[in-house]
């Protein structure tokens, strides 16, 4: 009597749980049902911008629905990230983010987000080389030249950020600790108003993001003395990186990568990210990718999920160590 009864409980129980068993790859046979929204945090025309719009005319075709771009700038991608962290959790909201909004903002304030919990990680999609640039009459050749002009004249070259706690800033943090040297730190609100002031020489230096930088230096109205980055951008080969410049522990690379709300379905992430990985690798989309200066990263989710927790504590660390403060 006492096992029938335990039978008739454990059957009735594997009843209950019956729809939600199904629930998943019903919930992944039938995505998308209908228009999926891509949030990029950052005003559009810029390199995120221009990924996100690539991606996303290559998706409408492959999962069969419209993929629109929704643009939500400001407070260095928290709004962007707070607005998806608590959207609907079934695949037609998604976050093209940049390393600030997931690995370095929440060090600098108290977002209404976790990264590493209200996230699922769908994969890495490009990383685009921080590049070290100067106008072309400096007399400098590379950052070593440019950190012995600062040697000789303390916190007196003007050297901008695209604002206080950006890439751009860490970037410097680091170059001026690995070179034992001080710039004077001239924060801007974003990529635009730096270069403005550099090609009008109000500042000298300045990192960015080599898709920000490359008709510049194209132009021949910037000068690359340097990568951040722990390899030379292919497009740049001839610029080496500060750790070959002999600058330790200097990498400071920007990088895009996709992800949803964390109760997504893990049917749904596995099937968002195989049609994204098949944009990236598509020939048309890759080669306008690297021709911008972004190298294609594809990755699996977990892999990028081990990306962003790695880049959330080692940004933390330099936060804490730099005693970097938000605008």
């Amino acid at each position: 009597m006492r096992f029938s009864r335990r039978l008739n409980m454990a059957l009735a129980m594997a009843f209950l749980a019956l729809p939600s068993l199904l629930a998943a790859p019903v919930a992944a046979q039938d995505f998308p049902s209908r228009i999926i929204r891509v949030v990029v945090a950052f005003p559009p025309g810029g390199p995120t911008d221009f990924v996100a719009r690539l991606l996303a005319d290559k998706l409408k075709t492959s999962l069969g629905q419209n993929v629109i771009i929704e643009n939500k700038p400001g407070a260095n991608g928290a709004i962007g990230a707070d607005y998806v962290a608590k959207g609907e959790a079934d695949g037609h909201l998604l976050f093209l983010t940049t390393v600030g909004a997931v690995a370095i903002t929440p060090h600098l304030s108290k977002p209404n987000y976790d990264s590493l919990r209200d996230f699922a990680p769908v994969t890495l999609v490009v990383r685009p080389t921080t590049i070290l640039v100067v106008k072309p009459d400096t007399p400098v050749n590379s950052a070593k030249d440019l950190a012995a002009l600062a040697r000789d004249k303390p916190a007196a070259i003007p050297f901008a950020s695209t604002g206080s706690g950006s890439t751009t800033h860490l970037a410097l943090e680091l170059y001026q600790s690995a070179a034992d040297v001080k710039f004077l730190h001239v924060p801007y609100r974003g990529a635009a108003p730096a270069l403005t002031d550099l090609l009008g020489g109000q500042v000298q230096a300045l990192f960015a993001d080599t898709p920000v930088l490359l008709p510049h230096i194209r132009g021949g109205k910037l000068k690359p003395i340097g990568a951040a980055s722990a390899s030379r951008n292919p497009l740049l080969p001839d610029v080496a990186t500060l750790a070959e410049q002999g600058f330790a522990d200097t990498m400071a690379d920007n990088w895009y990568g996709l992800l949803a709300p964390a109760k997504t379905p893990p049917a749904v992430v596995a099937k968002l990210h195989d049609a994204v990985v098949a944009a990236i690798n598509a020939p048309d989309v890759r080669e306008k990718l690297v021709q911008s200066g972004a190298v294609p990263s594809p990755t699996s989710s977990a892999e990028f999920g081990k990306i962003l927790s790695d880049e959330h504590a080692r940004w933390g660390r330099v936060v804490r160590e730099k005693n970097i403060k938000a605008d």
